[in-house]
């Protein structure tokens, strides 16, 4: 199979781009949290205000560690010539076409055009995507579909690490 975890070795990477939460998600989980605060203080009698404060603030902790971890999620091209999309790499010799999808194409491919076999890595804040074509017969997904904010650059990379690999 193609896909495997991504190393921790240093990498050079010919393009980068983290998948990071959007400020608005950010701003929406502190008001969340700030509500939840509101509601319970006024709930709890004034010598057991502590809770609030405590259930608030590992409620906050908690959402930001979510926010923190979905938006962790990147994707590279490497000077090892591999394509790394969120938990996974792959070889770009096992690659076939890259075509950058913009919004109306990305939500074709992801719903109604979808194969179940798929790699997807999705972020629903990101509108436009990559499809990655697999050429290896062993990968059991056709192709890799992959949120990203500027695909016609993932497209270069690739191309460019193809032809100076």
């Amino acid at each position: 199979m193609a896909r495997h975890p991504v190393g921790s070795g240093k990498l050079f990477r010919v393009y980068a781009e983290r998948l990071t939460v959007p400020l608005r998600w950010w701003v929406q989980a502190t008001m969340l949290v700030a509500t939840f605060w509101l509601a319970s203080i006024v709930a709890f009698p004034l010598d057991l205000a502590w809770i609030p404060w405590t259930v608030t603030g590992l409620l906050f902790l908690g959402i930001a560690a979510g926010l923190a971890s979905y938006g962790r999620a990147q994707v590279a091209v490497t000077d090892h010539r591999t394509l790394v999309a969120g938990p996974a790499e792959i070889d770009l010799d096992l690659v076939g076409d890259v075509v950058a999808l913009d919004a109306d194409q990305t939500r074709s491919t992801a719903g109604r055009d979808a194969d179940a076999r798929a790699f997807l890595v999705l972020r629903p804040y990101l509108r436009h995507s990559v499809k990655v074509t697999i050429t290896d017969p062993s990968d059991p997904a056709p192709y890799w579909l992959v949120s990203c904010r500027r695909p016609e650059r993932v497209v270069a990379a690739v191309e460019a690490s193809r032809t100076h690999g």
